[in-house]
Order: structure tokens, then C-alpha cells, then sequence
């Protein structure tokens, strides 16, 4: 064989492997449903045996930054966590402290995301402490019309504490993007990795 002929053939054996695992991403990407969306409203996971009044204050204060986020109000979004709070972001960005959640959110909301709302939905709350509260959603920003529960990219845990004020406040808050294709592809080979609510 030619050198020509080893070149063309390398090339079509190329093209011909990336169109098959470019065909193979978006077979495993849209296979990637999710099975267990949430609750729309964050008073639904409220757990039996919880004080209802606790589980409804943790909610008030999902509303108030989803609300806050809505308008663009950095300040009022900020007021939602505590002092030393720590958020994350998908991405990997990881702010400490109010005023460093409040001002690189100020930025956001007059850059990347303008006039976007946030959309939600609820898998779980738990109250490990007395004045402790984990809440696990899915979540996304939006413009437009509001994607369903099913089209939310994000897993999302807020760790709240109850002030000495009696307000529930943001902790921390971490933030991770859904990778469909990879999740699908543990699932296929590893049937048992996956979550019992996704079998």
C-alpha cells in the first residue's frame, strides 16, 4: 500500500469512528430521562414529623431568592444567606461570604443572566438538627417559557440554618449540572449505580 492509500484510509477509519460516537452521545443523551423530577412545590417534601411551621419558613426562603432572582435584586438575593454562607456554582465558581455571593451575583444579573427567572422542583428536605435543613431540587435559569421538571440541567443542595432572629437562612448551597450522556452510559454499564428512584 501507498502512502496516499494509508492516509484515505486513516481518515474515512476517523470520520467513520466519529460519527459513531458522536451518534452514540446523542443516543445516550436523549435515553437520559429522568424518572424521579420532584415535587413543583417546595411544601410537598415537607418530611412527616417536621414542625409544618419550619418546613414552610425553609420554603419562604427558596421563594424570596427565587423571587429576588426574578428581578434582578442582587441585595435582596444576597439577604438569603447567612453571613459566611458558600455557594457553588456549576461551573465550579466557589464564593464565601454574603457580600461575595451579593456581588458576583450583581454582576450576573446585569451580564450572563439578565432577565432570566429561575425554575424549580423539589426531591427532598430533611432537618438533621433542630435549627438544620437540607433541601435537594432540580433547577435551572430561563427565559422564555419555563421548562418542565424533566428539562431542569441542575441538582441543586441548599444546607439552611435558623437564625437566632427565628429566619431560616442559606448555608451553603452547591450547585451541579446534569451530564445526561455520561449518567445514562453508568447506568448502561453499571445497571446498579443508579439511584433507586431512576430504575
Amino acid at each position: 500500500m501507498n502512502r496516499r492509500t494509508v492516509k484515505r484510509a486513516a481518515l474515512i477509519t476517523t470520520a467513520v469512528l466519529a460519527v459513531g460516537a458522536a451518534a452514540g452521545y446523542v443516543y445516550l443523551d436523549a435515553t437520559a430521562d429522568v424518572q424521579r423530577t420532584g415535587a413543583a412545590a417546595c411544601t410537598d417534601v415537607i418530611p412527616a414529623g417536621a414542625e409544618r411551621a419550619d418546613g414552610e419558613a425553609v420554603c419562604a426562603t427558596l421563594d424570596a431568592l427565587t423571587a429576588a432572582w426574578g428581578r434582578g435584586d442582587a441585595d435582596a438575593y444576597g439577604r438569603q444567606f447567612t453571613e459566611d454562607a458558600t455557594y457553588t456554582t456549576y461551573v465550579g465558581t466557589h464564593y464565601e461570604g454574603r457580600s461575595d455571593i451579593t456581588e458576583g451575583h450583581r454582576a450576573l444579573f446585569e451580564d450572563f443572566v439578565k432577565g432570566s427567572k429561575l425554575a424549580a422542583s423539589y426531591l427532598d428536605m430533611r432537618f438533621p438538627a433542630k435549627d438544620v435543613a437540607l433541601l435537594t431540587g432540580r433547577g435551572d435559569d430561563y427565559t422564555g417559557g419555563k421548562p418542565s421538571a424533566a428539562e431542569l440541567s441542575k441538582v441543586q443542595t441548599y444546607t439552611l440554618v435558623r437564625g437566632t432572629d427565628g429566619s431560616w437562612r442559606i448555608a451553603a448551597f452547591h450547585n451541579t449540572r446534569r451530564q445526561n450522556a455520561m449518567e445514562r452510559l453508568s447506568f448502561l454499564y453499571s445497571p446498579a449505580t443508579a439511584p433507586e428512584a431512576e430504575r
